[in-house]
């Protein structure tokens, strides 16, 4: 593993996370619980492109019969948001919040990091609600995001 994926690795450990190292691969895997619920999270080096994406992949699959209205519900969440973006696999109903930069060097410094993993943890505690509420219930896109975003 290169420098982008050492530097993840001393982020983690000094910021005291729990994480498993996928066996082969520049990946972190772990899991997080926020106030709205538990979720897991991969942390993937780039080194060759000298990036990094961290992902909140959200705990329940989104119903076929509702991933229409929950793809309106991310897109209008996406629209407000300025640092990471929702995404839905259409195949299987997974959510995931997404955060990734290019860095200039092969150099992680804690500060890249760290607004990288919290605001993602952040965005996707602060919109599970609504994730929730128009997969497994009879709320519209719409009025969820006005319970979010007021």
């Amino acid at each position: 593993m290169g420098p982008v994926y050492n530097d993840m690795v001393r982020f983690f450990l000094m910021d005291e996370w729990k994480f498993t190292p996928l066996e082969g691969k520049p990946i972190l895997q772990m899991g997080f619980s926020g106030r709205n619920g538990n979720w897991t999270c991969v942390a993937h080096a780039h080194d060759e492109k000298k990036q990094v994406v961290f992902l909140s992949i959200c705990s329940i699959k989104v119903p076929e019969a509702k991933r229409h209205r929950v793809a309106e519900f991310l897109t209008r969440a996406n629209y407000g948001l300025i640092i990471g973006n929702f995404e839905m696999d259409y195949e299987d109903g997974e959510i995931r919040y997404k955060t990734s930069v290019a860095l200039g060097d092969d150099r992680v410094p804690p500060e890249i990091m760290k607004p990288l993993v919290y605001i993602n943890v952040a965005m996707m505690d602060r919109y599970l609600p609504g994730i929730m509420a128009v997969a497994h219930g009879n709320v519209s896109p719409e009025d969820a995001i006005r319970e979010i975003e007021g």
